[in-house]
């Protein structure tokens, strides 16, 4: 039997975490090997600071998800974020030539390389370019043209981009720790992979991943990705709020926020206290946890407002039947849900892993969205190589790359 494995990798701003999964042919659904998560990562909002710190967490996190898995990880599928990815609609047009019968694979890898019509910006490159829809001589809303007769192709494409500077030194970072990256996946857009199922995307809904320095969103609609986009706000920032606010480290604000912290303080009294000495001799504060819960609120209240800014600007405020779906670090907080629900005036949920085989009570948590949805772009890259192979998507990305540079 003929196996496929692929390798997620997610790396955040506060941990790195390695998925490892394999599928038997036949198999439907892939089955997860191996799993690892090592704290530190070298990385700020997205970009390396450290290349020696995200060498170290990177090359650990892999070789302990190889030890569980007993399989070597030799080309991985990484996540990316960051203030520098910026995201687009645009469309492509082709002519079919006279005397074809029908539209082709070939047809559709050549209308989507023309859909890259984006202000050449310097230091830029293509990491997604994805078709929304097709349309086959003004018939619009088609998801799968090939087999259908026309003379005029067109495809409405959501292209996302990153900074190149940043994008080549993840990529040495990643190298550097033994591994080949065989692409890079929009965090929010493998979370989405992951974690949401085929009838949200239809209804519409949005995913926020919540990471430690940024939140990354991605909203889909009638089955397609409808926007985009990264904000420069994280759990980070909450754990910051709680150490100026009470005057101590934030180490110590980090530890308190996961354990005492919520997301409303409704949901305290004014009798509930912390003894700060339980965390450091030295301190001798006690302090409500419903101030603690003000802070944390206060800190969400711009981030869910900065949410919904974007999804006014694509006109789907409160229009989102499905609602929203949280993933990430920064979903773990209690009370988030009722939060996001709150001030998104949206229905709203923990997203887990979907359609898993293998280690599924590991995965039973929302930090490892990313990092699963990764490797599962990794299999349907294979599946897509596999059954149609003129249809190579990498490579054209790759030629659209090179207009850039042109």
């Amino acid at each position: 039997m003929k196996e496929k494995i692929s390798v997620g990798i997610d790396i955040g701003d506060s941990k790195v975490v390695t998925v490892i999964g394999h599928r038997a042919e036949g198999e439907t659904h892939p089955s997860v090997v191996g799993v690892s998560v090592r704290d530190g990562s070298g990385m700020r909002r997205g970009v390396v600071t450290d290349v020696e710190e995200a060498v170290s967490a990177i090359a650990g996190s892999v070789e302990e998800a190889e030890r569980m898995a007993g399989l070597p990880a030799e080309a991985v599928y990484v996540s990316i974020a960051g203030e520098h990815i910026m995201a687009t609609n645009n469309k492509g047009l082709i002519a079919i030539a006279r005397g074809k019968e029908e539209i082709t694979h070939e047809d559709v890898a050549r209308v989507i390389e023309t859909a890259q019509s984006v202000p050449v910006v310097v230091n830029r490159e293509i990491l997604h370019v994805i078709p929304k829809m097709f349309i086959v001589d003004g018939q619009e809303g088609i998801k799968d043209p090939v087999g259908m007769a026309g003379a005029r192709l067109e495809v409405d494409a959501h292209v996302i981009t990153g900074s190149t500077p940043f994008i080549k030194n993840l990529r040495k970072t990643v190298e550097q720790a033994g591994v080949s990256v065989a692409g890079f996946v929009l965090a929010p857009l493998a979370a989405a992979k992951a974690v949401l199922a085929k009838k949200q995307k239809e209804l519409g809904v949005v995913l926020i991943d919540i990471g430690a320095g940024t939140t990354g969103l991605v909203v889909f609609e009638e089955g397609e990705i409808y926007h985009s986009a990264v904000l420069p706000i994280g759990s980070d920032h909450i754990t910051a709020d709680i150490a100026i606010g009470l005057r101590i480290s934030l180490d110590m604000a980090e530890k308190i926020k996961l354990e005492y912290g919520v997301a409303s303080p409704v949901m305290l009294s004014d009798k509930d206290t912390i003894d700060l000495s339980k965390f450091e001799r030295d301190e001798e504060q006690v302090v409500s946890r419903r101030y603690i819960a003000e802070i944390i609120e206060a800190r969400l209240a711009e981030l869910f407002l900065m949410i919904k800014n974007e999804l006014r600007k694509v006109g789907r405020d409160g229009m989102l039947p499905a609602g929203a779906v949280l993933v990430g670090g920064g979903a773990r907080l209690a009370g988030i849900v009722e939060a996001a629900k709150e001030h998104l005036g949206l229905p709203a949920q923990l997203g887990f892993p979907v359609e898993l085989k293998g280690m599924v009570d590991k995965l039973d948590d929302p930090r490892f969205a990313t990092a699963i949805g990764c490797m599962l772009w990794g299999m349907d890259e294979e599946d897509s190589r596999t059954a149609f192979p003129a249809l190579d998507f990498a490579a054209i990305v790759s030629r659209i790359k090179n207009i850039f540079t042109k």
